[in-house]
């Protein structure tokens, strides 16, 4: 009977071992070119990604330099307003200081006058 039962394990173990399922093959073919094409299109979406997003940067860059010319041209013109108004002002002044001596040199004169 230990002959029998022992042969029976032997038996189950020898089987056993050679029914194990073979051992998974190497990638084939076709699934490295569909992993090489993923990597590629993976590879070609970042690179559009990052051109995208230089461009978006380059458009705020350039949005931005334009409103600081804008900026610069408003400070520019306000100036200007400025120096012109001052200068009317200015001219004003002196005609009325002008007008204001002649006016006191005719009154003057009348009241030597009288």
């Amino acid at each position: 009977m230990k002959k029998v039962i022992a042969s029976l394990v032997a038996g189950l173990f020898a089987t056993s071992v050679f029914a194990q399922a073979p051992a998974a093959p190497a990638a084939t073919a076709p699934a490295v070119k569909a992993e090489a094409k993923e990597t590629k299109a993976v590879a070609k979406a970042d690179a559009k990604e990052a051109k995208a997003d230089a461009k978006a940067d380059a458009k705020v860059e350039k949005a931005q330099a334009e409103a600081k010319s804008d900026v610069t041209e408003a400070n520019a013109d306000a100036t200007k307003s400025k120096a012109k108004a001052r200068a009317k002002a200015t001219k004003a002044k002196a005609e009325a200081k002008a007008d204001k001596a002649v006016d006191n040199a005719e009154a003057k004169k009348d009241a030597a006058m009288k």
